[in-house]
């Protein structure tokens, strides 16, 4: 059985960012409908989800290869600074506990000290102004 998928999924474009976030939509826009009763709300939150869905298996299946990545790089390129404003977050979040992390008050330069070295005069590197902090 395995064997057989692959071989069906052999030249096909298969599954990239773009259609999981059409997936994701589509199944989150299926799910809104149920909240809707008896309404047009209902019927459009519905129809738009499953079309999103469709869409989505279609590129996955899809042959033409070159045009899916296509528009996998447009909707990367678009989506760059809100995936990398989340990554920022999530990497100052992870060192928290080991650092502590300071903005510059004249250029806002965010400068990584280590915890536990008391009160501290920090040199901003990129314009050198300098503060006191307590670490």
């Amino acid at each position: 059985m395995k064997e057989k998928l692959i071989r069906f999924m052999q030249g096909r474009y298969g599954i990239d960012q773009f259609s999981k976030f059409l997936l994701i939509v589509g199944l989150i826009a299926v799910v809104a409908s149920s909240f809707f009763w008896d309404s047009i709300a209902n019927v459009i939150f519905y129809i738009l989800g499953w079309i999103l869905v469709i869409y989505c298996y279609f590129r996955v299946f899809s042959r033409n290869i070159p045009k899916r990545y296509s528009e996998n790089q447009a909707y990367l390129s678009k989506t760059y600074k809100i995936r990398s404003f989340f990554q920022n977050q999530k990497n100052i979040w992870k060192q928290r506990r080991i650092y502590h992390i300071y903005t510059c008050p004249s250029c806002k330069q965010k400068i990584r000290i280590p915890r536990g070295k008391g009160k501290i005069e920090v040199r901003c590197p990129k314009c050198g102004t300098t503060f006191i902090k307590k670490s």
